[in-house]
């Protein structure tokens, strides 16, 4: 895996409208800034945004207890983008960062509500779970909606629904370092991520502060969505495809497959970025577009290609 992501980052490296090449780069100053400020951090930026919403799609499926949901279909994402709409509108001079914590604190929120709603619905019931995450996620859709419809702020909200990689330059997309940080910490946590995917009861019979990993789940869960999306914007089914994807070959030990589900994630993202340059060069594809057909026909055959047994 890591020499496919190596490969996979190279290729990104030269692929763009500017033609680059590694004769270029040596010789070339212009070639060499170009390099720097936007190839290099373009391809840093995707594989972090990858890995880090695969890693938060198995934490909320862990949290849930159900192999259908990821940060966009409980809620997750809309409510941060409710969140940057407000912060949008009533402060929009506010730094980057400050924007990031609005959205976080709103994904939080959201996030939080999903789950009480969640435990609602009866176990022998899941695939209530991710319907009532998509009902939940579109009336908070609605709202931002008509709130950007009044304050003459749609555009802003597109921009935020579709995640793409354009326009990351060195600079622009350095929070995603902490998406990538909040990940690799995730990694420390693994088992009693995969012990509070037994259940509230079962985790607390062994011993489990479950309440302290319900916690540090959502909070996790809630920043990398409210990080990928201030910085890149919406990205669906990798959270939901990923995670699924490696389970059905690793299990569900998070310990031994979460650097798997990262590492997955991150690929998939960027050969999905990298088919975005090609495909209409030398004009882009967002890589949200891209992803969103592969992992819809993903999930649809993992849906109905199952055969039965016996």
């Amino acid at each position: 895996m890591g020499l496919l992501l190596g490969l996979l980052a190279a290729v990104s490296l030269f692929v763009g409208v500017n033609r680059l090449s590694p004769g270029a780069v040596l010789s070339d100053p212009q070639a060499l800034q170009l390099l720097a400020v936007s190839r290099i951090p373009r391809t840093a930026a995707v594989l972090l945004t990858g890995a880090s919403m695969a890693v938060a799609g198995v934490i909320m499926q862990l949290l849930v207890r159900n192999k259908f949901v990821e940060p966009g279909t409980t809620g997750t994402n809309e409510a941060a983008m409710l969140g940057l709409l407000a912060v949008t509108l009533l402060t929009p001079a506010m730094p980057l960062f400050g924007k990031m914590l609005a959205a976080s604190a709103s994904a939080l929120a959201g996030t939080a509500l999903f789950i009480l709603l969640a435990r609602r619905i009866p176990p022998e019931r899941p695939l209530l779970i991710p319907l009532a995450g998509l009902v939940y996620g579109g009336i908070l859709m609605a709202c931002a909606s008509f709130i950007a419809i009044q304050t003459d702020l749609l555009q802003y909200l597109g921009i935020w629904m579709s995640g793409e990689f354009s326009g990351v330059l060195a600079g622009r997309y350095e929070l995603l370092w902490l998406a990538g940080g909040l990940a690799m910490l995730s990694y420390f946590a693994a088992d009693q991520f995969t012990i509070a995917g037994l259940g509230r009861n079962v985790s607390l019979n062994l011993g489990l502060r479950y309440g302290q990993v319900l916690g540090f789940g959502i909070v996790t869960v809630s920043l990398v969505s409210a990080l990928v999306i201030v910085t890149v914007g919406m990205l669906p089914f990798i959270g939901l495809v990923v995670p699924n994807l490696v389970s059905r070959i690793m299990g569900d030990n998070l310990r031994a497959s979460l650097p798997v589900v990262a590492g997955t994630g991150a690929g998939l993202l960027l050969l999905c970025d990298i088919l975005g340059r090609l495909l209409r060069y030398p004009y882009e594809i967002p890589a949200g577009t891209v992803f969103g057909i592969f992992g819809a026909a993903v999930f649809l055959y993992m849906l109905l290609g199952r055969r039965p047994h016996g």
